[in-house]
């Protein structure tokens, strides 16, 4: 099977989905490859959206929830949105792609690309069979006007509401946000710690604010610390994705018991390490905690779609969100260190990215039969 796996660097989470499909889909045995099909394009537009993206979303997530809101308006008139023709200028590229590479099936982590495969079949193009995966706990604006012979949804809980949106039920199937599979490994705490240089006596809080650093982390590492300060059994590490200003913060006030990293590739792992999850509600992040067995605390979504993973992660006590760092922070800590209650998955498919790469070689096999 040839693979080709589309995605956009508006957020680190879409990226890591399609990660796990691409080594799953290559382990075994599979040619399988990923791109950001804006890198495909003369005018080096690729850079710019993935910057103006993550510029808007991390300093002006106010601003992004207003652009979310319109969009979830502009969802209801009879009429393709503006995301739909921007993307459609892309289709000429990715035919041309698509002219010198075989492909048997396209799979897209992400909405944009979605909505490039939608304006090539307007237009009568050759496509592949296309699978589109939905990396959130709601159906975001836009979903409806793609048109992809499959789409994966986190849950079942959220078929009605896909459904409502104007996705054909017949395309759905709801076998989960994929992760990649050492999140769902058995490696026990005590031995990811000494991989991971961490002292099995202690215990950890992991901090994260996504690919972006984004989330109020400043804070929460301010309250926590404040708290905890002569603990000398509680420890933090604090992802800071590419936020250069938290990291250097971090290191200069809080380096006697914080650890932080920019970027690690050890996610998995640390969150095998760590007693407790503390992050905003980006729908792969709370995914890869739930597959990995470590209580969940949300906190500072970035008005949206995070909104609403939010929200359904408390509907269905998969996490604790915390709307006040200051007021709550403390004693959601201290009631997940002392009760593991939210360590149990529920409604959650640990095993989705080898069932959707099991759909992949199904549909292949149908289609070449």
């Amino acid at each position: 099977m040839d693979a080709l796996i589309l995605s956009c660097g508006t957020g680190g989470g879409h990226n890591s989905a399609g990660k796990a499909v691409l080594d799953e889909l290559n382990k075994r045995g599979h040619n399988a490859v990923m791109i950001n099909p804006y890198s495909l394009c003369k005018l080096k537009v690729e850079s710019k959206i993935n910057n103006t993206y993550i510029s808007v979303a991390k300093s002006m997530p106010k601003f992004f929830g207003f652009i979310y809101k319109i969009a979830d308006i502009y969802r209801r008139l009879p009429v393709k949105s503006p995301v739909y023709y921007l993307n459609r200028l892309m289709t000429d590229t990715m035919q041309e792609y698509l002219d010198n590479n075989h492909v048997d099936i396209i799979i897209t982590p992400h909405l944009f690309p979605a909505e490039i495969i939608t304006g090539m079949k307007k237009k009568d193009l050759s496509v592949p069979l296309t699978m589109f995966i939905a990396t959130d706990y709601t159906c975001i604006p836009f979903t409806e006007e793609t048109e992809c012979d499959r789409y994966i949804i986190p849950s079942e809980d959220l078929l009605k509401e896909y459904v409502k949106k104007g996705i054909p039920r017949e395309h759905i199937y709801t076998l989960g946000i994929p992760c990649h599979t050492d999140f769902s490994s058995d490696i026990p705490k005590q031995t990811a710690k000494k991989e991971l240089n961490l002292e099995t006596g202690k215990k950890y809080i992991l901090i994260s604010g996504g690919s972006m650093g984004a989330g109020n982390v400043r804070l929460a590492v301010k309250t926590l610390y404040k708290y905890y300060y002569n603990n000398s059994n509680i420890h933090f590490i604090v992802i800071c994705g590419n936020n250069e200003k938290l990291y250097s913060f971090l290191n200069m006030h809080y380096k006697d018991k914080v650890y932080a990293l920019k970027y690690t590739e050890d996610m998995a792992k640390y969150m095998k390490a760590c007693d407790i999850f503390i992050s905003k509600p980006g729908g792969l992040s709370s995914t890869e905690a739930l597959v990995s067995g470590i209580p969940l605390i949300h906190i500072s979504p970035i008005p949206g779609c995070e909104t609403a993973n939010m929200n359904y992660f408390n509907e269905h006590h998969l996490s604790l969100p915390v709307k006040n760092i200051r007021k709550e922070l403390v004693y959601a800590t201290r009631t997940l260190l002392s009760d593991n209650t939210y360590k149990e998955i529920k409604s959650i498919n640990i095993n989705a990215t080898k069932d959707i790469c099991d759909m992949c070689e199904r549909l292949i096999q149908q289609k070449n039969a």
